[in-house]
């Protein structure tokens, strides 16, 4: 996932740049580059099993995919779209999975190993045998 991370951050700077008012051949890149970050993290995320993150991004993926675009005709509709997705982008390129809270091992106390010597051993009698 870390060999991936610089193309999460170009598909959210590239988000955030669509807010502008660019020619019609950059949101084509747009929509290009947004649905490979989206394949990916959907292979992530599936791989992980996490289904959700996986639906999220694969509505992403929907509407940003350059083979059918889905056109909104509105740049108050894109903008908010853009927004979103280049903080979501941006919020699992840098979102650290903390370690789950180690209990705190308890401080056990550490007997002195006690030496045994011959005078200590208990002699029994032999038993006779009949």
């Amino acid at each position: 996932m870390k060999a991936i991370k610089p193309v999460f951050i170009v598909c959210s700077i590239c988000c955030f740049v669509a807010i502008l008012k660019l020619p019609i051949e950059y949101y084509t890149f747009l929509r290009t580059i947004v649905s490979l970050g989206a394949v990916l993290l959907i292979y992530h995320w599936i791989k992980q099993k996490n289904f959700y993150l996986a639906i999220v991004f694969a509505l992403i993926l929907f509407l940003f995919n350059p083979i059918s675009p889905i056109y909104l005709h509105r740049k108050s509709i894109w903008i908010p779209v853009d927004i979103i997705t280049g903080l979501l982008f941006l919020i699992i390129t840098f979102y650290k999975k903390s370690d789950p809270a180690k209990q705190e091992e308890k401080a056990t106390e550490i007997l002195p190993v006690q030496n045994t010597y011959a005078r200590d051993r208990v002699v029994s009698a032999k038993r006779e045998i009949k």
